[in-house]
Formats: C-alpha cells, structure tokens, sequence
C-alpha cells in the first residue's frame, strides 16, 4: 500500500485484517495501545462488518507524538484516513480550518437532530464552531477534589459542606490547625496546579467570560474575573495548603503523597482512585471507602455554576473525501451500546446519553453523573487556547500560588500570550 510505503518505516503503521474482499474500507487512524480498549473496538468492528456485507474497517495507529506530528501532511494527501482522533478546543477548530474535515452538521441534524441529541449536549457544543458541527464525539473527563475520608474526620470537616471557595479555605486552614497536610501539589509540572487558575476563572466569569476573551472583546483575558481568579489563588497559597517542597513535585509524586495519606486532598482526573494505588508506597493506596469526591466549589457572587465542568472532550473526525461508510461506522461505534459496552470495561466516560449507566467504579460513576448534567464543559486549557498559551497558564498558575507573581501580571501574560496566536 503507498500509505505503508510513504509512512509506515517512519511512523510504525499498523493495519488489521486484509481488505482485498472490501466494496468499501474504512480507514480508522488511532493512537490507542491498551489491550482492553483495542479488543473492545475489535468486537464492534466485527459487528458492523457483519452488518454492513462488503464493508471492512482497517484500523490504522500511530504512536501519539508521530500522530501529531504527521496528521497535517496526511490529511492533505490522497492516503488520508477516514476516522482519525482528536482532542476539541483549538486543536479541533484548526483542523476545520484547514478544510480536510468533513461538516457533520447535516447529517447530526437530520430526522430532527436525533444523532446529535443522542449525545451529552456539552459535548456537542465543545465540538462546534460557528455552529457547525466538525466531529462525532466520544469521551470526556473531569477534574475534580479527591479526599481522604479519615483525615477529614479526624478534623472534624464535613465534605459535603464546602460549597463555596471560602468554604474550602476554611476546610484547609482547619486542615492545618490539626497538623494535616491539607493538599498534595505537583507543582514541578506545572500543569497540574494551573487546575485552580482554571476553575476559578470559570467559576468568577462562566462560560460568557471565556467566550468573550476568546472573541477578542472586552478586557480579553485581562478582564475582572480573571484578575480575580489570581487573587482567589493568591489566597490559597498564602495559606501554604501543600506538602513540603511541593515546586518540585511531580504528577506521580503527588498521587502518590496523597495515596500514603500524607496529604488530605488532591485535584485530580476521574481516574484518580486508580491512579494513586498505582503511585502508592504499598502499590494499593487509599481503600475505596476512604476515598471521597467533590466537585470545585463554586465562587460566591460568580457567574459560573458548579455543574461547569472541566476537563477533557475527545472525539472522532471524519476526513472530508470520506465515504458514507465512516460516518456510519463512528455513528455505531458511539451510539449507547457501544459506548455503554466501553464504559462497563473501564474504558472511558461515555457522552452517549443512557451510557452512563455501564460505569461500574463509584467515583468514576460520580463523574459520570456529573458530566451528564454538566452546563458547560470547558476544555483543557491547552488544548482550548492553544498549546503556547497554555504553557502561559501553567506557568502564571505556579508564580501565582507560589507568591511570585502578581494576578495582574498573570492576566496581562495570559492576554499577551493569546494576542500572540491571533
């Protein structure tokens, strides 16, 4: 095949079964290696073909870094795959930009909207620009707090208290005063800690400030409640609220200060529960019944609505010379069946509406619940704003928190940063 002669050598192309037979294949172009989620997809293959005579689906992968790096030549020659992966936010809308990608919208909206409306509407509306639709979706996450049952309670602190910011201010501080680590931070990525930067700022201006900014109107990112989101953070740091030499934490390192209980709290992925066991001293961490969850408190007098998700939103694109044949398969490949049969075996969180259901991990199934009401699902920053940008973000978020930089100064970087990528 040219497509295994062009770039098989150098990206590490891998193909299913022999197409020879096919009227029609479909090429799916993935960056998946779990074992459990590739039989899965496996299985669903099978029954399409089975029910759609002279139809193969070819799977195709790329290792993630060769993925991003090779897309964009691929999607503009003739061996372009059908389906591929993407992330929503920039990364989504630069793709639609280009004009490789096909418009869903028609077929999303036909018989009424029924395939669009069979999806967690958050995660339609995080794949559509200038109200078209550029992909199908097919997971999302979510950040929220994670908590040590029995340091909790130790202080004396009832979880299902802390509503709003200053509640949890008051919950670390009493943290604090009986001598518990209230945080575990990895600040030694950066990344990590600009989920508090995030949400505030989602929290102080809601869904209409990012918007605006976004659309270069106002203040842009220099606008109050985003000033305010760095003060707000500000305060929690001059709460001291993580574990000791926290500025040179890693992710991995974090979990695992949490899953040895050395810290009471950790914001974190929905994978969380499985993550820290994997990071703890003693390979299991915190039971599951000492582990609690709760999302990011809302700020008094705010805009934004605690069911203002963040977090990240996946989805399938098809390629615009694609044939039918593909919408149809990613159309099967995410409707509540399938999406319900990932779900059950650990995959992921559906969007699928009625697939929430096969989420089996309490704490993963409290995200769930959460996602499917969720009023605004905003993106990783990183992948909405932009890489360069969210490099910014990351690292305003750690001299903020660490007292190095003012919430002014943050928002002025933030703003000077996205005016550069216009």
């Amino acid at each position: 095949m040219k497509f295994r002669t062009l770039f098989g050598a150098a990206i590490g192309l891998a193909l299913s079964a022999s197409t020879a037979m096919a009227d029609v294949t479909v090429k799916w172009l993935h960056l998946e290696t779990d074992p459990v989620t590739l039989t899965a997809w496996d299985e669903i293959i099978k029954q399409f073909e089975a029910a759609h005579p002279g139809v193969k689906v070819q799977t195709q992968f790329l290792e993630n870094e060769a993925f991003k790096a090779k897309l964009p030549t691929l999607l503009q020659s003739k061996d372009a795959p059908h389906i591929f992966f993407s992330w929503a936010g920039g990364v989504l809308k630069a793709q639609a930009e280009t004009g490789a990608i096909k418009d869903l919208t028609a077929e999303m909206q036909a018989d009424g909207g029924k395939w669009e409306k069979s999806y967690n509407p958050a995660s339609v509306a995080g794949l559509t620009f200038e109200d078209k639709v550029w992909a199908v979706p097919y997971k999302m996450g979510t950040v929220s707090f994670f908590y040590n049952k029995e340091l909790f309670k130790k202080a004396g602190i009832d979880a299902d208290k802390i509503q709003t910011w200053d509640d949890f201010l008051a919950a670390v501080k009493t943290l604090k005063d009986a001598g518990i680590v209230p945080i575990a931070g990895g600040g030694g990525e950066k990344w990590p800690l600009h989920f508090y930067w995030s949400y505030l700022a989602m929290r102080n201006g809601g869904k209409e400030a990012f918007d605006t900014a976004k659309a270069n109107g106002g203040d842009g990112f220099k606008a109050e409640p985003f000033v305010k989101a760095g003060e707000q953070l500000k305060a929690l740091g001059a709460l001291e609220p993580f574990q000791p030499g926290y500025l040179g934490t890693k992710w991995p390192q974090a979990l695992g200060a949490f899953a040895d209980g050395k810290a009471a709290m950790i914001l974190g992925f929905e994978a969380t529960e499985k993550n820290q066991a994997n990071q703890a001293a003693d390979g299991k961490g915190l039971a599951s019944d000492n582990l609690g969850r709760f999302a990011f408190p809302i700020v008094a007098g705010g805009a934004g609505k605690v069911t203002d998700t963040l977090g990240g939103l996946n989805a399938w694109v098809i390629s615009k010379d694609a044939p039918k044949e593909a919408v149809e398969f990613a159309a099967f490949l995410t409707n509540v069946e399938n999406e319900r049969l990932q779900a059950e075996r650990g995959i992921m969180i559906p969007v699928t509406i009625g697939a929430e259901d096969g989420v089996k991990d309490p704490l993963v199934a409290e995200s769930a619940k959460q996602l499917a009401a969720s009023t605004w699902h905003q993106n990783f920053l990183d992948q909405d704003l932009g890489p360069a940008v969210g490099r910014v973000v990351n690292d305003v978020s750690v001299e903020i928190v660490s007292g190095q930089m003012s919430p002014e100064d943050a928002a002025q970087q933030i703003q000077d940063a996205w005016e550069l990528e216009q």
